[in-house]
């Protein structure tokens, strides 16, 4: 999947300048696309060129000029045939922390178990931020009004696979902390 498509998907919300659209990236669609802010404004211009978003100009004064961008025709075109196009296949695992837990039984447990417990801090904030935006979008609704009424759903469900993802990052890292504990005499 190309960035594009990521940055699309989140246009998809409104008219976003680079900067809002860096936060909202950072608070919707982080669930399952990360980014930074210099590949995102890279992207919007790369888009802008090949006419998939228009960007407008807003003058600011005692601030620089922002630039208010929104997809285009030819940029839900685009996205239409995404996603119409056949799935990739899932994406393989890349994760540097595995491969230093897979080699713990020769080197420094505690670096690795330093390691897993961040991991387990990261999850276990992710999973709180994801769960107020849950509640922020469900507004006091039960998820099956939710998706009875809204008009995108498909928010909410990245939101769901993301809150899936880092409990799992949070079970494995306590199951890893566990083990590695009642076998902390026996390794190095």
């Amino acid at each position: 999947m190309a960035l594009r498509n990521a940055v699309m998907a989140a246009l998809l919300e409104g008219e976003a300048s680079g900067y809002d659209l860096a936060k909202g990236f950072e608070a919707s669609v982080a669930n399952f696309w990360m980014a930074t802010p210099q590949q995102l404004y890279r992207e919007l211009e790369r888009m802008a060129a090949e006419g998939l978003v228009s960007a407008r100009v807003i003058q600011q004064e005692r601030r620089p000029n922002k630039r208010l961008f929104s997809l285009t025709e030819a940029g839900l075109e685009v996205l239409r045939a995404y996603i119409a196009d056949e799935p990739a296949r899932p994406t393989a695992i890349r994760d540097e922390l595995m491969v230093k837990v897979q080699c713990v039984d020769i080197g420094d447990t505690d670096a690795v178990r330093t390691a897993i417990a961040e991991r387990v801090e990261r999850s276990t904030a992710k999973l709180a931020r994801y769960e107020r935006m849950r509640e922020r979008m469900l507004a006091g609704r039960t998820e099956d009004e939710y998706f009875a009424e809204a008009d995108r759903i498909g928010p909410y469900l990245t939101l769901l696979g993301g809150m899936t993802f880092e409990r799992s990052n949070l079970a494995w890292g306590e199951t890893a902390l566990k083990r590695l504990a009642q076998r902390g005499a026996r390794l190095p």
